[in-house]
């Protein structure tokens, strides 16, 4: 039996609707995978962004590439732990102020940590606030003591609450059984490219402090402290 023409065009019309259903699914299952891909990338770069900082420094540049970064928990620490009837156990741990190479203090965020010589194994961010490679003793006139830490809310996010420290806050390092005091004198961000920019007084004694900027992906914050006379 032949077929009319209004039977032809019928299925010509049939199959134009498939094809076009066919490439709308097609479409559609590309942007999911798109997607799909697009979010794990993103998730990927801000992840990276999250742990920047570094080993090698310059002059006036620090390389923030291989360090990684993340509470406070301070060195002269109690550790409250809520148990089941919500009685809160203090635990407080002695510490052996000796092993350390020098001792930073921040009295206004309740900060106490010692931290190790570069070529120590536990001179890691990972573990400690960290002595960054090519930094100055606190004797050294013009020199400048570079320490990094994470901040966030990880147990080893000894810099959490440097973002409460303003211009004039002191902080404190013991380096050879002497104390120096230091006064902050400048903060500021830096984007995280993987350099930063240290803006000092070379003529001066200082202590930088490196962290994230707090509530920032894409930002590290950069504290500058000069010694006081």
């Amino acid at each position: 039996m032949q077929m009319s023409n209004q039977d032809l065009k019928n299925k010509k019309i049939n199959k134009s609707q498939i094809l076009l259903i066919g490439s709308f699914l097609i479409f559609i299952g590309v942007c999911v995978l798109s997607s799909n891909y697009f979010k794990v990338l993103k998730e990927d770069i801000y992840s990276k962004m999250k742990i920047d900082m570094t080993e090698s420094i310059s002059e006036d540049l620090i390389d923030l590439n291989d360090y990684v970064y993340e509470t406070n928990i301070t060195q002269d620490q109690t550790i409250e732990k809520k148990e089941e009837e919500s009685v809160v156990e203090k635990k407080t741990y002695t510490i052996n102020w000796d092993q350390y190479y020098g001792i930073l203090e921040i009295p206004d965020i309740g900060l106490k940590r010692g931290y190790y010589n570069v070529d120590n194994p536990y001179n890691n961010i990972k573990y400690n606030v960290t002595l960054v490679n090519g930094s100055s003793t606190p004797d050294v006139d013009g020199g400048n003591l570079i320490l990094m830490a994470h901040s966030g809310n990880a147990w080893i996010s000894y810099f959490a609450y440097l973002y409460k420290l303003g211009i004039g806050s002191h902080a404190y390092i013991t380096y050879n059984g002497v104390k120096y005091e230091y006064s902050v004198v400048d903060i500021y961000n830096v984007e995280k490219n993987g350099i930063a920019v240290i803006k000092r007084n070379k003529d001066k004694r200082c202590l930088t402090l490196i962290t994230c900027t707090k509530d920032s992906d894409t930002e590290q914050t950069i504290y500058i402290l000069e010694q006081t006379e």
